[in-house]
């Protein structure tokens, strides 16, 4: 029986180099000279770290600008609220969404069923299996997967006939 996986995978390597071209980036812009602006890793946790709300802003629009130059999708990456660090600087986390959350994969699940196209769709931890009889009714579950949006961005594997 014909099947395909939805995932959301991000390319960790090229989320690294947007990362280490940000960082290159801040440390030779002007307006960032003398600051101790940047982004760190600690813990598996990435995190910025500002002197102003100003810089924390603008680090923000170059880690998305980097990123779609790596070509990682910028809903893979949200912020958590910002906090307050030691020596008056400002701290947020950045979060790397990795995986189908139970939530989304619900809403994915039901909107296919409410396609009404011959295919059943199962979550498999933070994946779905779409399996169908026919080559053609999977194709179209891609092509209207493909006009929705939804928070995470999905990507089509192991399409096996």
């Amino acid at each position: 029986m014909p099947s395909f996986d939805i995932v959301n995978k991000i390319d960790i390597e090229a989320f690294k180099n947007a990362l280490k071209a940000v960082d290159k980036e801040v440390s030779a812009r002007y307006d960032f000279k003398g600051s101790d602006s940047k982004i760190l890793l600690k813990d598996n946790i990435y995190y910025i770290i500002a002197e102003s709300d100003l810089k924390l802003k603008q680090i923000k629009e170059i880690l998305s600008n980097h990123l779609v130059r790596q070509k990682v999708n910028t809903k893979s990456i949200s912020f958590d609220k910002e906090e307050r660090a030691s020596g008056n600087k400002i701290k947020q986390n950045l979060i790397i969404h990795d995986g189908i959350n139970k939530e989304n994969a619900q809403d994915i699940v039901k909107k296919i069923k409410n396609q009404k196209l011959k295919v059943q769709s199962t979550i498999q931890g933070e994946q779905i299996r779409v399996s169908g009889k026919k080559r053609d009714d999977l194709q179209n579950t891609i092509a209207y997967l493909k006009t929705l949006d939804f928070p995470v961005p999905l990507s089509f594997i192991n399409f096996r006939d």
